[in-house]
């Protein structure tokens, strides 16, 4: 079997190890030796973008935050699914992500960082939620596995009290907040419905045809 080539590597604010590797076509973005992203499989992530731009599809020039641009999935599917006057943040904690999404991970979603409607954000995502209070048609939220899988320990306020109000009030009345999950949890919808929030998941593939599902939080 062909061996993994590393290509770059990371360490992050609070000392995990990010590296990227290929090996036949297939890239990974690993973090402290475990899977956290690849090109493998991201119809899952296509499918949330495609679900929250539906959900604000009668708004003129709408404002979207993409939390955690990744190897570009997410991005891509929503600047194919928003019109030509959208405008398109992206908050992204790291800036090697970035490099290598304009480097060797650029044609893999089609290079969406050249699109002229996409400005980057580098920081935490959960700085531009506060900073940016009702400025959003609709909020993508793919910064770690979800609720119930968290990878990197400073995401998990992102699916807490905290960082749900800090989601509902940088959006605008009527938008959507989408947020990707590697499974439902049991935990976080019993605290949506405690905020007294409005929701709905929708369970999909990985890829197509394929397992696992994962899950998609609409939030409004």
């Amino acid at each position: 079997m062909e061996a993994w080539t590393e290509i770059a590597r990371a360490i992050t604010l609070t000392g995990e190890e990010l590296v990227l590797r290929e090996r036949g076509g297939l890239y990974e973005i690993r973090c402290n030796g475990w899977d956290l992203m690849s090109n493998r499989a991201h119809a899952s992530e296509e499918t949330m973008a495609r679900l929250a731009l539906a959900a604000v599809a009668d708004r003129a020039a709408p404002n979207i935050l993409v939390g955690g641009l990744g190897m570009g999935f997410t991005l891509r599917a929503a600047l194919d699914a928003a019109p030509a006057d959208a405008s398109v943040v992206v908050a992204e904690l790291m800036p090697e992500i970035v490099a290598w999404n304009a480097g060797p991970l650029a044609d893999l979603a089609r290079r969406p960082l050249e699109d002229a409607r996409v400005s980057i954000r580098l920081g935490d995502v959960a700085e531009a939620l506060r900073e940016n209070p009702r400025a959003f048609d609709a909020i993508l939220l793919d910064t770690d596995n979800g609720p119930g899988a968290v990878m990197l320990a400073r995401n998990a306020r992102l699916y807490a009290r905290e960082g749900l109000a800090l989601a509902r009030g940088a959006l605008r009345q009527g938008g959507v907040v989408a947020l990707w999950s590697a499974d439902r949890s049991a935990a976080f919808e019993e605290l949506l419905d405690e905020i007294g929030l409005a929701w709905r998941v929708a369970e999909t593939p990985a890829a197509p045809g394929r397992a696992p599902r994962h899950a998609i939080y609409l939030i409004v």
